[in-house]
Formats: structure tokens, sequence, C-alpha cells
């Protein structure tokens, strides 16, 4: 539980995902070296993903019609991103878009739940009796360290990436890659960071987009904690009970114009009239350009 854990550092990443009622966080420290997680949430089995190489945290729903579905690492790369394999096929899974490329199940594509990068200490507040993944995973693996350092480095190159880089971006530019009714759109984080919210529609749908400072580059020190400050973000849809809601920054979280209610990072409202309200949160994805826009191609880009 989250009162028992003594490893996490306040600004260290951890992935956010709540499925149902239950919330549970998983440090970034322990899926740098594991990559994929499967657990079972609220009764729903999930696969809670992350490649270091395209900085890409995805969950999945473990269910495809009347199968649940094991994966692990295959080993193998795909446009630098993580290929997953399921234990009950071996079919060979593309982390970055869910749908299976190789083997018995070509062609199916799992489902996806919203989950979010935020810091160990915006996590901790919004879940104290919340699960988190421990580091008593049978294996010997240096939790804390990164095993990618300068890896953030908007300089530098992705490793073992053979395509053309899409040049409307540098390469390892960080973005939001959010995709709805068929379109595909990249937030660039830079210019989100200036004025901390976005709003855009995409599809039929209208949506925030938002940053908030205090959680740490997993991929930037020698230690996942030491990283430079690159916030946490989230993308929920901005209609509650039919009304349009238009938010701004104030303090460490956000506001809203019409209510004037506080809501965190998780979109979830603190204090105020809609005290209690959660946003319904959109998938989305932290992510390098170079991956997105190999995997999107048709991506606009906002900002």
């Amino acid at each position: 539980r989250a009162e028992d854990v003594d490893f996490l550092e306040d600004t260290e990443p951890v992935l956010a995902l709540t499925v149902g009622d239950e919330s549970r966080a998983y440090p970034v420290q322990v899926l740098i070296w594991h990559e994929i997680v499967n657990d079972t949430i609220d009764g729903i089995p999930v696969a809670v993903t992350y490649c270091p190489l395209c900085n890409s945290a995805i969950a999945f729903d473990r269910r495809l019609d009347d199968r649940v579905l094991d994966f692990g690492t295959s080993g193998l790369l795909f446009n630098s991103a993580l290929v997953m394999y399921d234990r009950q096929t071996e079919t060979l899974w593309s982390h970055f878009t869910g749908e299976a490329a190789i083997g018995h199940l070509t062609g199916e594509v799992l489902d996806v739940f919203p989950m979010s990068t935020v810091s160990w200490a915006d996590w901790r507040e919004a879940n104290p009796d919340g699960l988190v993944l421990s580091r008593d995973t049978g294996h010997d693996r240096d939790y804390g360290s990164n095993p990618y350092p300068g890896y953030d480095d908007v300089e530098s190159s992705p490793f073992l990436f053979d395509g053309e880089v899409d040049g409307r971006l540098a390469a390892k530019e960080r973005i939001l890659g959010i995709e709805l009714d068929g379109e595909a759109a990249a937030v660039r984080l830079d210019s989100l960071q200036e004025d901390g919210v976005e709003e855009l529609d995409l599809g039929s749908s209208e949506l925030v987009a938002w940053v908030l400072g205090g959680t740490a580059s997993a991929l930037d020190a020698g230690s996942v904690s030491g990283g430079r400050d690159v916030g946490a973000t989230g993308v929920f849809s901005r209609i509650v009970d039919g009304e349009e809601l238009s938010f701004s920054v104030d303090g460490d979280g956000f506001v809203d114009e019409q209510t004037s209610s506080r809501w965190n990072v998780l979109g979830e409202a603190t204090s105020g009239t809609l005290a209690g309200t959660r946003l319904e949160a959109v998938p989305h994805v932290d992510t390098f350009w170079f991956a997105w826009a190999a995997f999107r191609p048709d991506t606009t880009i906002v900002g």
C-alpha cells in the first residue's frame, strides 16, 4: 500500500492507472527494467507496458473475445518500439498500437485504458490507500537507476530506428500523442508548458490537455528520480454534465472558469462546486516525436 512505500522520491515518475473504482501506481524505476506487468484491477485483466526507447507507457485490456492473454517482452523492436508477445499463442504485438502483427492473432487490436505518468507525490496524495507495484519481483535489478542515461537529450538519435524521421519536429522532442475517431494529434510539450493548458477538438470530442510541473524525466540522469523536471500531463474531455468547462493553471493544480472548482493533475476535482467529480480521461501517450510520427504519420501538430 502507498503508506508502506519507502523507495520512491516525491518527484519520481509512476504510471497511474484507474480501472473501475480501483487505482494503482506502477513505478517507472521497475518498468524501465521489465517493461510489462500483467495485472488484474477491479476484476479486469490488464497489461501495463512501458517502452523506454520511445518513452511511451500504454495500458491494455488483456481480454480478447473468450481469451485472457498474458504478455511478455519478445526482445524485438519495431520502429524502435517494444514488441510484445502473448504466451497463449506466441503472436507478436506492437506495444505502440496494440495490434497483433505476426502470428495466430494477426490483425486483432487490444482495447486501451487511459494511463498517465505523474509524480509519486501527486499520485500518493490522490490515492493514500492505493496499491503500488513493489520491487519484490523475484529478479535482481538495480531498481532506481536509469540504464539509459542521457537518452532524453533532444539532440540525440533514437536507438535502432531505421525509419525516416518526420522533419516537422526534432526526433526526440517530447509530445503528447492523442488519437480519437481516426484523427491523430501531437501536442508539443514545450508549447504546452508555456500556458499549462491547451484546449483542442479532435474528431467529435472537445478535449483539454494540461501539464503540471514536479515530475522527473526517467531517461535523463543516472537515477530515475534525478532527471530534469518534465512535468506530468493529462488529457480529458472538458464536458461535465453537458457543460463545457475551460481550465487554467492555478498554483499546484487547475481551476475551471465556470465553477471555480480546483482539479488535480489526475482530473479529479478536489474542492469547489464539483468536488468529487472526475473528468473523463482520454487515452494519450507521452512519447518522442519520432515514434508517434512513425506509427501515426498523418498526425497534426498542436502548438
